[in-house]
């Protein structure tokens, strides 16, 4: 898939890149990023095939976005290759469900998104075998042999644990696995898995990819054709395509992409660092801090370290009225939104946190303002 009007621009930016990526060439009085296109069906005159067909295998609007991710998330590369969906978890069960048959085995962290693990049960009801094993340490190398796809999350979801892609890949294609990489927590301007030997680089774009909350989205990357096609043949069949308005809404977002993620990993690690001065703050997790478990992992494949703050404090009550006390973050089961949020992690179930667990998405606030409402609401939580 061509890639936009961006091919000439081989050494651009990050920020250039992402309010070039997907659009055409500048054209004499037209708009510079085309307006959605709604349809269900197209003009088919004759026996003419042409580039679209019907309206649940291809849209206009799709393929820009498709185009403008694929230069996110492969800068330059001509083969890879973008396929974008309903929603993240439409692209994390194509892949899943598209890629193994009855008497394989699939490889899942123990500790991933839990909507993706809750996929193990359908999984096995159609005769695949699924193995759990944590992020941390690298600890998927023990359990390669046998599997068909090693799927990855790194930072892990909601414990921001980091494995080495390279070592893992590496490793799982010599035991003849394919490996998928939920990048949604790094994004593709923190780092990029396919560079890094996955086959595939799979991403909710309902969070900071659009990053406005306001729409749901996923997307499936890779560079080998087959691959991509086995993925657009499932997302044709079972109908998991994104509504244009989404997808023009997320592309039109991208402009803003790498502004926003570079203000929210600064506001993250400005909280991060105030939290560390807290007593009654346990378990702090940020890549970017030098202390964290995960730092020297996540400094070699990582360049922007991401929204995410977690941590514990003393007893879910002792949680709630920390969130209750805070006014200007809202609570929210999401996150990468340009307004900061936060959750109480444990209330889904699901995930294995105390009940105290806060996962906390940083926003593009100003960072003084972020860390003195947290603080203040840290007061008056212990205080209470």
């Amino acid at each position: 898939m061509e890639h936009g009007a961006l091919g000439a621009l081989a050494g651009a930016g990050d920020s250039t890149r992402s309010v070039h990526a997907g659009r055409p060439p500048a054209t004499a009085y037209e708009p510079s990023l085309p307006g959605p296109v709604f349809v269900s069906h197209y003009h088919l005159p004759g026996e003419a095939t042409g580039p679209y067909v019907y309206g649940r295998d291809d849209n206009p609007t799709w393929e820009r976005l498709e185009a403008a991710i694929s230069e996110l998330e492969a800068p330059g590369d001509p083969e890879v290759g973008t396929a974008v969906f309903a929603s993240g978890m439409a692209a994390v069960a194509a892949v899943l469900l598209s890629q193994v048959k009855a008497g394989q085995t699939v490889l899942l962290p123990s500790d991933s998104y839990q909507t993706t693990r809750a996929l193990r049960e359908r999984l096995e009801s159609y005769g695949v075998a699924v193995r759990l094993a944590p992020t941390a340490g690298d600890a998927q190398l023990a359990a390669l042999d046998g599997v068909s796809l090693v799927w990855l999350e790194t930072p892990s979801n909601p414990g921001l644990d980091v494995c080495d892609i390279r070592r893992l890949a590496d490793a799982a294609h010599a035991a003849g696995a394919l490996v998928a990489v939920d990048n949604t927590l790094a994004t593709p301007l923190g780092q990029r898995p396919l560079s890094l030997g996955a086959d595939f680089s799979v991403a909710s774009g309902t969070k900071a990819l659009s990053g406005h909350g306001d729409l749901l989205l996923g997307y499936v990357s890779t560079r080998d054709a087959g691959l991509a096609a086995s993925v657009r043949f499932w997302r044709k069949t079972v109908g998991a395509i994104p509504g244009p308005m989404e997808a023009w809404l997320a592309h039109r977002s991208i402009a803003t992409f790498a502004l926003r993620v570079d203000k929210q990993s600064a506001n993250a690690l400005a909280l991060a660092t105030a939290l560390l001065k807290r007593p009654e703050v346990m378990n702090l997790r940020h890549p970017a801090l030098p202390a964290d478990p995960s730092h020297e992992v996540a400094a070699r494949q990582m360049r922007r370290f991401g929204s995410v703050v977690s941590f514990t404090l003393p007893d879910q009550a002792h949680a709630e009225r920390f969130l209750a006390s805070l006014r200007m973050t809202s609570e929210a089961t999401s996150f990468g939104s340009i307004q900061s949020t936060a959750e109480r992690r444990a209330r889904w179930g699901g995930d294995a946190v105390p009940p105290g667990f806060v996962r906390f998405s940083v926003g593009i606030e100003d960072a003084e303002d972020i860390v003195a409402d947290v603080l203040r609401a840290l007061d008056e939580a212990a205080a209470a």
